[in-house]
C-alpha cells in the first residue's frame, strides 16, 4: 500500500452533495466542485460523509455520487468515503462493501456507529473486528469521529486497538482540543496512522505538533486559501500566523447552518446551481446573517493571499 498516495499529507475537503431546487442530487454540480477542489489545490477530499449529508440519503444515491466523483477526479486527487450509517454490525457491513465496491481506495468506518452511546470500549472493539476483519484486505482504512448522531471521541484504548492494523491510514478528528490533539499523534508515532485535525482554529498549532493536514468543512469555502496555508507551513514562512488569524475568523462566520451556509457561499461562486438542503429544507437563514457571509465572500474577494 502506498499510504502517502491513498492518504497524502495536507489539506482535504469534507465534500457538500450539492441538490437540485427540487432536493434530487445535482451531478453536474458534482463534477463543477470536484474541479473547484482540485483548482484550489487541495490534497484530498472525504466524500459521502456528514458534510455531504449522509444521513438524507439513500444507499444507491451514496454509491452514484461517489462514482461520480471517483470518475470526475480521474486520480487527481486522493478520495476517501465512508457510508454506513445503520445501526446494525451486519447492515453497515454491506453498506460498506458497497462502497468498497465503488473502487475509492480507503474507507472511512464512522466512531459512533461502532457502538451505542451508553456501551463501553470493549463493545466498540468488538464491533469494529467484525466489521474489519469482512472487509476486503486490500483497502486501505480510516477512522471519523463523526459528531451526529452523537459524538463518540475515540479513547486512547480504541486507538491502541485499531492501530494494530497496519490498513488504518486516515483520522479525522473532531476532537477540537490541541492537547488531546498532541496526545493523539503521541500515541500513533511510528504508524501508519495519520491524523488529520477537522478544526480550523488549531491548523496550525496542529501541524507544528506533526499533525498530517487539515479535513474540514471550511475549505468548501475556500480551498486555495488551506492549500497556501500548508504551502507556507512547509517553507516554514512566518506569514502562516497572518493566515491563521483570518481563516480562524472567516470559520467562525460560516459554521452556524452548515452545509447551507456553503451551498449558498458556492452557489454565489457560481461552483453548484441551488444552495438546497436537505437537512435544512428551504429553510431561509437569517437576514444578518445572511449579511455576515456576503461580508464573509467581500473580505474573501480581496485578499491577496
Amino acid at each position: 500500500m502506498d499510504i502517502d498516495r491513498v492518504s497524502p499529507n495536507g489539506m482535504w475537503v469534507t465534500m457538500i452533495t450539492p441538490f437540485t431546487n427540487e432536493g434530487e442530487v445535482d451531478y453536474d454540480s458534482i463534477k463543477r466542485l470536484v474541479e473547484w477542489y482540485i483548482e484550489g489545490g487541495l490534497d484530498g477530499i472525504f466524500a459521502i460523509c456528514q458534510s455531504s449529508e449522509i444521513y438524507y440519503l439513500t444507499m444507491e444515491e451514496k454509491i452514484k455520487i461517489l462514482k461520480e466523483i471517483i470518475r470526475t477526479a480521474d486520480g487527481r486527487i486522493a478520495i476517501v468515503a465512508s457510508g454506513h450509517t445503520s445501526d446494525t454490525t451486519g447492515q453497515q457491513l454491506d453498506e460498506l462493501k458497497a462502497v468498497a465496491d465503488t473502487g475509492v481506495e480507503t474507507l472511512v468506518l464512522i466512531a459512533n456507529r461502532l457502538a451505542r452511546i451508553d456501551e463501553n470500549d470493549s463493545v466498540w472493539n468488538k464491533n469494529l473486528d467484525a466489521i474489519v476483519n469482512h472487509l476486503d484486505d486490500s483497502i486501505a482504512l480510516g477512522m471519523y469521529e463523526c459528531p451526529y448522531p452523537y459524538h463518540r471521541l475515540l479513547s486512547e484504548n480504541n486507538i491502541k486497538h485499531f492501530m494494530q492494523n497496519d490498513r488504518f491510514v486516515y483520522f479525522k478528528d473532531t476532537c477540537c482540543s490541541l492537547n488531546k490533539i498532541k496526545s493523539r499523534l503521541e500515541l500513533i508515532k511510528n504508524s501508519n496512522f495519520k491524523l488529520y485535525n477537522a478544526n480550523t482554529l488549531t491548523v496550525t498549532e496542529s501541524l507544528r505538533a506533526g499533525a498530517h493536514g487539515y479535513s474540514g468543512i471550511m475549505a468548501n469555502f475556500h480551498p486555495h486559501l488551506y492549500s497556501k496555508l500548508y504551502s507556507l507551513f512547509k517553507a516554514n514562512d512566518p506569514r502562516i500566523d497572518e493566515l491563521q488569524s483570518i481563516l480562524s475568523i472567516l470559520s467562525s462566520m460560516s459554521e452556524e447552518m452548515y452545509p447551507l451556509t456553503a451551498k449558498i457561499y458556492l452557489k454565489w461562486m457560481g461552483v453548484i446551481d441551488s444552495s438546497f438542503s436537505r437537512r435544512f429544507g428551504t429553510s431561509i437563514i437569517d437576514e444578518s446573517y445572511y449579511r455576515l457571509l456576503e461580508h464573509h465572500k467581500i473580505f474573501v474577494e480581496s485578499l491577496s493571499w
